[in-house]
């Protein structure tokens, strides 16, 4: 999910070079580092999002997992950055090959937002929300409730008395 922490970490990565290519992997990858609710959004989702970025020059769809010596080779990569942020667990360093190589730095993008974060708020604010309209919904109901009854009572009085009379 591309967020602000994403979004400043793109920016630093740029600094880093003349060209940005990403590399996003498959979503299964990202199942098995990060847990079964993620990626939030499908590997489709999120090459659109980051090709947005105006930092982005390129995206590798479905980059290898871990990063290869033909990937770097392919792309002439010259550095490869990873923020002081990340998230998930890793059973091997998936950089390997660009640390072997001496080209693997990490970077801080000065912005220390997570997607855990994101999605700890929306659950957060979700709660609030539904709290919020359930009891706009109960005052709804009985406003409509009240509003039923006086139009009854007008109803029943108008009977007796053809002088009043309510439109709905």
């Amino acid at each position: 999910m591309l967020h602000p922490g994403l979004v400043d970490f793109l920016e630093a990565a740029k600094k880093e070079g003349t060209y940005l290519i990403v590399g996003l992997y498959e979503d299964d990858v990202v199942n098995s580092y990060k847990g079964s609710s993620y990626p939030i959004q499908i590997l489709q989702e999120r090459v659109l999002s980051v090709l947005a970025n105006r930092n982005v020059d390129e995206v590798v769809i479905g980059a290898p997992y871990p990063l290869t010596e033909e990937v770097l080779d392919h792309f002439n990569v010259k550095v490869v950055v990873r923020g002081k942020v990340h998230e998930g667990t890793h059973e091997a360093d998936p950089f390997q090959a660009a640390v072997d190589r001496g080209i693997f730095k990490e970077i801080d993008s000065g912005n220390p937002l997570e997607t855990e974060d994101l999605v700890l708020r929306i659950i957060r604010n979700r709660k609030l929300f539904m709290d919020r309209n359930k009891k706009k919904q109960l005052k709804e109901l009985n406003n409509l409730k009240k509003m039923e009854e006086l139009k009854e009572t007008v109803h029943n009085n108008g009977n007796e008395d053809s002088s009043c009379s309510v439109s709905s």
